[in-house]
């Protein structure tokens, strides 16, 4: 199995904010984002492993700026890691206003188990590794990987 790039996998959605995305204070609903960053996640996953996905965790979904109707929604999504059977996608959440300023509202890293036609897990291409930002991101990777598995193992 031949390893991928980060970049044969990046995967961008662009959202505007509409009326059924926003809560009754006038914001996107946070769920909402949620339900973006997952589908983001999962069709970069899918175009690295070549395989369906199903979604173990969401980190970090601490919202950092609100999106209000009619703002455009940007999301990035970029493999930073990748186990034997699994692959971690972080998603970079922003609004962007009719001006094109960008702000972020969300940095989430999403983990994604790569399935068979028997829905069995599967191996995953590794992931070639090709600057200084993404050996951090891969680094890093490793320490939430490691700190997931422990507070998995503290949980039962």
């Amino acid at each position: 199995m031949e390893s991928k790039r980060v970049s044969d996998s990046q995967t961008e959605q662009v959202q505007i904010v509409m009326s059924g995305d926003i809560n009754g204070n006038g914001r996107l609903f946070g769920g909402r984002v949620a339900e973006w960053v997952d589908v983001v996640a999962a069709v970069a996953a899918r175009r690295h492993t070549g395989h369906e996905v199903i979604t173990v965790s969401i980190d970090n979904l601490h919202f950092k700026a609100p999106a209000y109707a009619n703002d455009t929604v940007v999301l990035i999504g970029r493999v930073t890691y990748v186990g034997r059977t699994s692959v971690e996608v972080r998603v970079d959440t922003y609004a962007e206003n009719l001006l094109g300023r960008r702000s972020m509202i969300n940095r989430a890293y999403v983990v994604m188990v790569a399935l068979d036609q028997d829905e069995n897990p599967v191996p995953v291409p590794g992931l070639l590794l090709e600057n200084e930002e993404e050996r951090a991101e891969w680094a890093a990777g490793e320490k939430r990987r490691a700190f997931i598995k422990q507070r998995r193992h503290e949980a039962f």
